[in-house]
């Protein structure tokens, strides 16, 4: 057993004991290790405590868990998002979008906007609102959305 001992910066007088039991590992590799595992800890408390991941939900249905999940999941990376918006600069280029890779097929805004469109093309057959009426919701939905959301989805359009 190998335990690391990791001082705070802030505060010298505290400091964190990292145990491993893989000796092959160097000091650096465990602290990476323990950061990663630490992180995956608190998204599931945040998604568990804060944005309801198993408590919305009474279904037993394969699916409707399924959809439950991803739901929570894309809360969390929309707050995610919103928070390092806030706080780091570099997240409006690279950082964020790294992370998102594996949803290259359909990207969020791609979806946003077709989905914007089918609305719209709703609304047009049920004449519910007149052209100038459903022109007016969409500038006004688009005017709420984020800085970053509004400028990228002005770009699929």
């Amino acid at each position: 057993m190998r335990l690391i001992y990791v001082r705070n910066k802030n505060k010298r007088s505290d400091y964190l004991v990292l145990v491993s039991t893989d000796l092959t590992l160097s000091e650096e590799e465990i602290i990476q290790t323990y950061g990663k595992r630490w992180n995956i800890e608190v998204f599931f408390k945040m998604c568990k405590s804060y944005l309801k991941l198993g408590k919305e939900t009474r279904s037993i249905s394969y699916d409707a868990l399924t959809a439950h999940t991803s739901i929570v999941f894309a809360r969390y990376m929309m707050l995610a998002l919103e928070q390092r918006h806030n706080t780091d600069e570099r997240s409006l280029g690279e950082l964020f979008y790294l992370t998102i890779d594996e949803l290259e097929d359909l990207h969020y805004l791609d979806a946003l906007a077709a989905l914007l469109s089918l609305l719209m093309d709703c609304a047009k057959e049920a004449e519910i609102l007149d052209e100038a009426q459903i022109n007016q919701l969409l500038d006004l939905f688009v005017a709420k959305l984020p800085n970053l959301w509004r400028k990228c989805l002005k770009q699929c359009a």
